[in-house]
């Protein structure tokens, strides 16, 4: 039995920045997708997904067919046979996962990411497979095969583990932060994100309003910009794309005052937590990302004492993360719990995605 595993992932900050070119920073958690295999007759791969009772035949010696949204299957497959990875014997798999579906956890991410790393590992390729290599080609087999509008944080992250700052404009950059983040909680509202959606139209609209900028101003350069440069800035911005430049502008600020904390010899939690708070609040009433039970749950928390709080993921539902005191941690998971949310516990960062090739 071949035996994979792929974490679940918490952006901390940096939400709709990735998709802009900037940086991110998130962290790998302790709830997991498992991958396990055994070899079998047949030129398919028979790929069973209990948690959703569904099965998959995937026929990796069939001509190229068009991809339908979401088959990050067929698109991995596709992507890691120009690296020189060639199935060529039959499968079956089991894929089993304790991240919740459609709660902003990555979900999908770490299907694709443990996927991959089962066909890199178990019919070879031409690259040394490292956990960044397994990164792009799940960011290469999500956003790029399907023309989709996400980063490249979620696989990174997921693939490579700890606490990462990740710079996802040019040059492409990332550096651990740590494997350690005391205080952690997670609470899922019940209500699913829309990821697709929110992200295609904010992405779009900041986009737009960053073009408008950058033929008004040579050389302009959205990670270079100060919240004091934003009047400037905006005057040239038309009315309809200028709370997306803002948000982008002020996350992306808040980011560099969190990347600074991290940094430093011990984290001041206080701190981190009034960030987090910050950065809430730009996802909330600019980006408006959040939905009233999300609302909900944060004030909750910030009520019984937690640090910090905020939406995760591409919005519309979803989870929240809190940073609280160790001490009042199980009062706040049962107050949420209390308020509605669907499930909430503490969680706490770990390694990237693993393997264990023995029989």
């Amino acid at each position: 039995m071949y035996n994979f595993s792929a974490p679940g992932r918490i952006c901390l900050f940096g939400d709709h920045q990735d998709y802009l070119g900037l940086p991110v920073i998130a962290c790998a958690i302790n709830r997991w997708v498992y991958l396990r295999a055994r070899p079998m007759q047949g030129d398919y791969i028979h790929i069973h997904l209990p948690d959703i009772s569904e099965e998959k035949i995937i026929k990796f010696n069939k001509g190229k067919k068009k991809l339908k949204p979401g088959d990050y299957y067929n698109s991995a497959i596709r992507v890691v046979k120009r690296y020189g990875c060639k199935p060529n014997k039959g499968f079956i798999v089991h894929i089993n996962s304790t991240i919740p579906i459609n709660a902003g956890l990555s979900s999908s991410s770490a299907i694709t990411v443990v996927w991959i790393h089962f066909l890199l590992k178990t019919f070879g390729c031409d690259m040394e497979i490292t956990p960044e290599f397994i990164a792009k080609l799940a960011f290469e087999a999500e956003v790029v095969e399907h023309n989709a509008p996400g980063g490249k944080m979620d696989q990174y992250t997921i693939a490579l583990g700890s606490i990462l700052h990740i710079n996802t404009g040019e040059p492409f950059t990332f550096q651990t932060l740590g494997d350690e983040l005391k205080g952690l909680i997670v609470a899922e509202s019940g209500t699913p994100k829309s990821t697709l959606g929110v992200l295609s139209k904010l992405k779009s609209k900041a986009l737009k309003g960053i073009l408008e900028i950058s033929t008004n101003f040579d050389g302009f350069r959205l990670d270079d910009v100060t919240e004091n440069d934003l009047p400037k800035y905006l005057e040239v911005v038309s009315d309809k794309y200028k709370i997306f430049v803002e948000a982008a502008v002020k996350n992306h600020c808040i980011s560099q005052r969190a990347l600074a904390c991290f940094q430093k010899e011990f984290i001041d939690y206080k701190l981190l937590g009034q960030l987090m708070n910050e950065h809430h609040e730009v996802l909330k009433n600019l980006l408006k990302i959040t939905v009233p039970k999300i609302d909900k749950m944060i004030n909750t928390a910030m009520n019984n004492g937690a640090y910090g709080a905020k939406i995760v993921g591409s919005g519309g539902g979803g989870s929240i993360v809190v940073l609280a005191p160790e001490d009042k941690k199980l009062k706040i998971i049962n107050k949420l719990k209390e308020v509605g949310a669907k499930d909430a516990y503490a969680t706490w960062v770990v390694s990237g995605t693993v393997d264990n090739l023995n029989d």
